[in-house]
Order: structure tokens, then C-alpha cells, then sequence
């Protein structure tokens, strides 16, 4: 991809922290939105934001990009506050926000080149419209664009100003299959050139591709932060079996075993989560009691799992 995102020439530190978060905290109307939220980003890494709905993630990324005001802690990107040293922020971060719109009537050409003017040294927006697939729209009003397409237009905004940092929040809500994969194969390249990528999202398989650290904030504090990986080994277990039994195994048989958590489910499918020696031990005790199994299925756990163990609410 070169240098369409201009963080290349501007080189990296890569394992220096480049975003810090300590001790931020919001509320609305005496309700904390976010309470004590901690973590740092390493320069030229991707970072993600998981967390259900109202979780604080949208409030958390818009401190950090100073369209919002802590009532506690600080955030500092490269040194500097996004709040008083703005000017100095707004050439190294870009945005996609959750929430956008253009003039109606603006064309593609006229966004690019508008966003392009309000900084001194802009990528090149041509290669950057093209590699995003709006390279036959840059004629096109903006009322005129998909959803998809006005999603892609918002990247390549956030990404105009050649920034050192980009906060991309849900930027893959509304694009089909193909265009999502399209666009972590971007992301992947933003940040090959330098760029160190602030992701908030809601898809698990997004985050599990792309990230190489994981914070997921619910209620407002973080619930964990690791690698995709280490989450998923530490929330859950490593291992998921899944099968029909031929007969009913007892609470009691499956409370004996080395599990994680097992669940019984419509049809008489049991899930079982746990790790290596779990599976040897189911396998062992459908042997001993003679039982055989239809739709057996041994795989990985997920990043989707971690995060609904993380983040299940007590009934």
C-alpha cells in the first residue's frame, strides 16, 4: 500500500506507548458512563475496543479524540493533551466516528480534496480512493453513495491527513461480507505503513483478524486486556466439543469431569468448553459408559466466546 496514509514517512517506535488512558472517568447526569478506564497503545499496533452497547467504548475513544471532557484522569496521544494541545493532536490522529454525514450534495472529489486542504502535509487522496473502491464515484454526490459506500469514503477521510494514529469506531457497519473483508485488509496495510489503529468494533472475528491487543470495557471499567489469544485462554477454555449424545448424560457424570462449562442445548446437544485433557476425559467417559454421538465437533474456542463469558450478566 506505500505510503497512502502518510505514517510511513514519519517513522516508528514501535513498543512506545503513543495513546495513555489513566483514570478516566465520565458521567451523565451523575450516571458514570466510564469509571477508572486504564490502558496504553503501543505505537504501530492494533488496538481494540470491545464491549456490549453503553459500555463507555464511543465515550472512552471520544476522550481520547477530545470531542469530549473527562470529569476525571488524563489521556495524553504523543506527549500531548487532546484538549489543550489540540492543534498539535489534530495533525497526528485521525477519526472515523461512529455517527457521520456529508453535505448532501458534495461529491466524492470534493470531500477528499476539502479534507486534504485542512492539513499541511495530506496523503494522496487518488490511490487512497481507489484502494477503497470509490475511484468510479469521485463524481458522485454523497447523497447519492450506499451505506457501504459513504463508509468507505469516512476511512479515507480519517485517513487523508497522513496521521501517526487512526480511531476507527464500527467502520465496518453496513458493508456486505466482501467489502468488510476488503476493508481488514486495509487496516492491515494502514497499519504495514506505520500507522498505529485504535478500533472499536462489535464483530468478534473483526477484532480476533486484526488486533494485537484486546480491552473490553462493560459497565463502564475494563473487564480484561490481552492478546485476542490470551483472552480467549483465560475467559474460557481452549477447547470446545459439541455432539448428540445416544443416551441423557447426568449432571452429576459431567460435574466429575475437568471442565470449564457445559451446557445442555435444544435436541439434546451437549457444549462443552474446557482444554486438551477435557477432551480425553469426554472421550474416555462416552467409551466407559458405551454411549456413541452423532454431529461430533471438536474445535478452538473463539474470541466470541471470551467476550460473552466476559461480559454475562448475572440472572
Amino acid at each position: 500500500m506505500g505510503d497512502v496514509a502518510g505514517g510511513a514517512r514519519r517513522g516508528t517506535l514501535v513498543g512506545m506507548a503513543i495513546i495513555e488512558v489513566s483514570g478516566l472517568r465520565k458521567r451523565y447526569g451523575g450516571r458514570p458512563v466510564v469509571d477508572g478506564v486504564s490502558f496504553s497503545v503501543d505505537e504501530g499496533e492494533i488496538f481494540g475496543i470491545l464491549g456490549p452497547n453503553g459500555a463507555g467504548k464511543t465515550t472512552t475513544v471520544e476522550c481520547v479524540e477530545g470531542l469530549r471532557v473527562p470529569d476525571e484522569g488524563h489521556v495524553r496521544v504523543a506527549g500531548l493533551d487532546p484538549l489543550k494541545d489540540r492543534a498539535g493532536v489534530t495533525e497526528l490522529l485521525g477519526a472515523q466516528l461512529q455517527q457521520s454525514a456529508l453535505q448532501p450534495k458534495l461529491t466524492v472529489r470534493e470531500a477528499l480534496e476539502l479534507y486534504a486542504s485542512f492539513y499541511r502535509r495530506p496523503a494522496n487522496w487518488r490511490p487512497l480512493a481507489e484502494r477503497l473502491g470509490l475511484g468510479d464515484r469521485l463524481e458522485t454526490r454523497f447523497a447519492k453513495l450506499s451505506g457501504g459506500q459513504q463508509q468507505r469514503l469516512f476511512i479515507a477521510l480519517a485517513l487523508i491527513g497522513g496521521p501517526r494514529v487512526v480511531v476507527l469506531d464500527e467502520l465496518t457497519t453496513g458493508l456486505d461480507p466482501h467489502g468488510r473483508r476488503e476493508t481488514w485488509e486495509l487496516i492491515e496495510e494502514v497499519r504495514n505503513s506505520g500507522v498505529t489503529v485504535l478500533l472499536v468494533t462489535h464483530f468478534m472475528e473483526e477484532a480476533q483478524r486484526l488486533c494485537d491487543r484486546v480491552a473490553v470495557i462493560d459497565g463502564g471499567r475494563i473487564a480484561a486486556l490481552d492478546t485476542p489469544q490470551g483472552l480467549i485462554e483465560r475467559a474460557t477454555g481452549s477447547t470446545v466439543i459439541s455432539f448428540v449424545p445416544s443416551r441423557p448424560l447426568s449432571d452429576d457424570e459431567l460435574a466429575a469431569l475437568p471442565l470449564v462449562r457445559w451446557e445442555r442445548r435444544k435436541d439434546d446437544r451437549l457444549v462443552i468448553e474446557g482444554d486438551d485433557a477435557s477432551a480425553n476425559a469426554v472421550i474416555a467417559l462416552l467409551a466407559r459408559q458405551r454411549i456413541t454421538v452423532r454431529q461430533l465437533r471438536v474445535t478452538d474456542a473463539t474470541l466470541d466466546d471470551a467476550y460473552l463469558g466476559l461480559t454475562a450478566k448475572e440472572s
